[in-house]
């Protein structure tokens, strides 16, 4: 098969959507090889996260061929890319984050999928403003309308697509994402070493990983480490926000100063090791479409708590710990109970590592290829 891709995300984004972008091709280009695999993406210049996909024989990058597309690349992306796809005649084009070009079910011989990731702007309108909400609506109503098949990557996600846009669900396959490999490797001791020195990571912590604004509910920790009996600090990797302020201030006011660690720009080759090192990973967000950052934490064999309300459960499977969002004192009490009781720890370390196995890039990669193959 021809298989083309909206690789925007996978050219340009490290984080969420670029991962995901990238995770889909590589295994595809890996585990099938014998496809032909078209990478579209607006701009050359910015196109710095291909990786070892821009050398691959089987994956070649399609960048704007005319002067004016050229001088317009989003334009490109949303409608003239068509031409393009017209002209190249994928068997599949597969948007990867969120979104379908305009026209794109007009092509003859060109199939149409679209992975959908959350609906949170919906779930969660005040965390977005009313200018987002609107584009993100019609980007993502409009995708599902268009596309003769959609990605939903959790169960969660599915029932939201259902709920909000009225997709028939036989039009919907779930078919998780996984999380980079390097994470179910042992780091070295070496990489351990010097990520402990260039950031000054303390002997033992709990660990947070994920942007830092409000979504994401870091606040949550912050106030359940003054409840809680546990005296390591929180290390908390992420994209520094305004809303990190709020965490900090709240952190210099109730005597967490010297106890909440917060690491930003941190170079992803430290992450497994960042991972690893950890006592224990919290990640309390109000609402995910899946949660990376828990199936990194389970492969790095690291206990996790996640949050009730969305699909974490499904990314963390039965034996982490949940607790409600907004439950400081459940949260506290769940940070002790797990650091207090080692064989606890190695019960949800043992059983979180065979399930995360079910996100393996080959049996993800395996259920994408079936999907387009069922669609020809």
């Amino acid at each position: 098969m021809k298989i083309a891709f909206d690789a925007k995300r996978a050219a340009q984004n490290r984080t969420g959507l670029g991962n995901y972008s990238r995770f889909v091709i590589e295994g595809l280009s890996r585990y099938y090889p014998e496809n032909e695999y078209l990478l579209y993406t607006p701009s050359p210049q910015k196109a710095r996260l291909f990786g070892s996909l821009a050398e691959r024989e089987n994956c070649t990058i399609r960048y704007p061929e005319s002067f004016i597309w050229k001088r317009f690349p989003s334009l490109w992306r949303i409608s003239g890319i068509r031409k393009q796809i017209k002209d190249d005649q994928p068997a599949i084009f597969h948007g990867l984050s969120n979104e379908l070009p305009l026209g794109i079910e007009h092509l003859k011989g060109t199939k149409s999928i679209v992975t959908i990731h959350d609906l949170i702007f919906l779930r969660y309108p005040e965390f977005y403003t009313g200018i987002d909400r609107n584009i993100y609506t019609y980007k993502f109503h409009r995708a599902c309308q268009k596309a003769d098949c959609i990605i939903a990557v959790s169960e969660c996600t599915k029932r939201d697509i259902i709920h909000y846009f009225g997709i028939p669900a036989d039009k919907i396959k779930v078919i998780y994402q996984g999380c980079d490999e390097s994470f179910r490797h042992q780091a070295d001791q070496m990489l351990k070493e010097e990520a402990q020195k260039r950031y000054r990571l303390p002997e033992k912590y709990l660990l947070y990983v994920g942007s830092i604004e409000s979504r994401k509910n870091l606040l949550l920790i912050a106030k359940a480490l003054t409840k809680t009996n546990c005296k390591l600090p929180l290390v908390a990797v992420g994209k520094h926000t305004p809303y990190a302020d709020k965490v900090r201030q709240y952190a210099d006011q109730h005597g967490l100063s010297d106890r909440i660690i917060m690491l930003h720009d941190v170079s992803f080759r430290y992450f497994p090791a960042i991972y690893q090192m950890a006592s224990l990973f919290i990640y309390p967000s109000f609402f995910e479409g899946f949660g990376i950052p828990l199936l990194e934490a389970l492969n790095s064999r690291v206990p996790a708590i996640g949050a009730t309300g969305s699909c974490l459960e499904e990314a963390g499977g039965p034996d982490s710990i949940y607790v409600h969002p907004e439950d400081d004192e459940g949260l506290a009490s769940a940070i002790d109970h797990v650091i207090n009781d080692t064989s606890l720890q190695k019960e949800m370390t043992n059983r979180g590592i065979e399930y995360a196995a079910r996100f393996e890039q080959a049996t993800l990669s395996k259920q994408t290829i079936e999907l387009y193959r069922s669609l020809l």
